[in-house]
């Protein structure tokens, strides 16, 4: 169709003329109203940012002397991590003479993999850098699914709090209301 007819077929239907395939002989081209596309395109791009997810690399600290609360501390942290779809490095900070003693925190890392390892694997195993040794934890399940997870509860936390009788409500409401006299025979 000539490019004069297919303009003047356009402005009759109040649309625009839209060049699909500029490469092909002969270019390929559309009628559609742009205005319209481009907002639905824009809608269907942050529809799908707003359900991405970002990996996120959480950091734990420990020290290779560490007391058993501290480390069940550090431990629930690390849980909480996992189950939330991020990633963990776990990063062992040696001082002093414990640098000579690298065994104790490959243990302790090992003790940690294994305590977590129902939610987590171990993505790259300890390697001593410098004066640290590190070791990264991968979650099990994706970001995606711990977020969906986490909407789920939510809303079922809603309709419970909804379907419970609301707080503000005394109990002598009951008390309140006038009650039936008995009838006189």
């Amino acid at each position: 169709m000539p490019l004069a007819k297919a303009l003047e077929l356009a402005q009759e239907y109040d649309l625009d003329l839209v060049e699909v395939a500029a490469t092909a002989r002969p270019p390929v081209c559309k009628l559609m109203d742009y205005g319209k596309f481009k907002y639905e395109s824009a809608m269907k791009a942050r529809e799908a940012r707003k359900n991405q997810a970002h990996t996120v690399i959480k950091e734990m600290k420990l020290r290779p002397k560490i007391d058993p609360h501290d480390y069940d501390t550090k431990k629930g942290h690390v849980v909480r991590f996992l189950k939330q779809g991020d990633k963990v490095k776990i990063t062992i900070m040696f001082r002093g003479r414990e640098q000579s003693r690298p065994e104790l925190g490959y243990r302790l890392l090992q003790r940690l993999a294994e305590d977590v390892q129902e939610l987590g694997f171990v993505e790259s195993n300890p390697k001593q850098d410098g004066r640290n040794m590190i070791m990264v934890l991968g979650p099990h399940k994706k970001k995606t699914e711990a977020m969906a997870e986490a909407r789920e509860a939510q809303a079922a936390r809603k309709a419970e709090r909804q379907g419970a009788p609301h707080l503000d409500q005394s109990p002598d409401a009951s008390a309140e209301q006038p009650a039936e006299e008995p009838a006189e025979a």
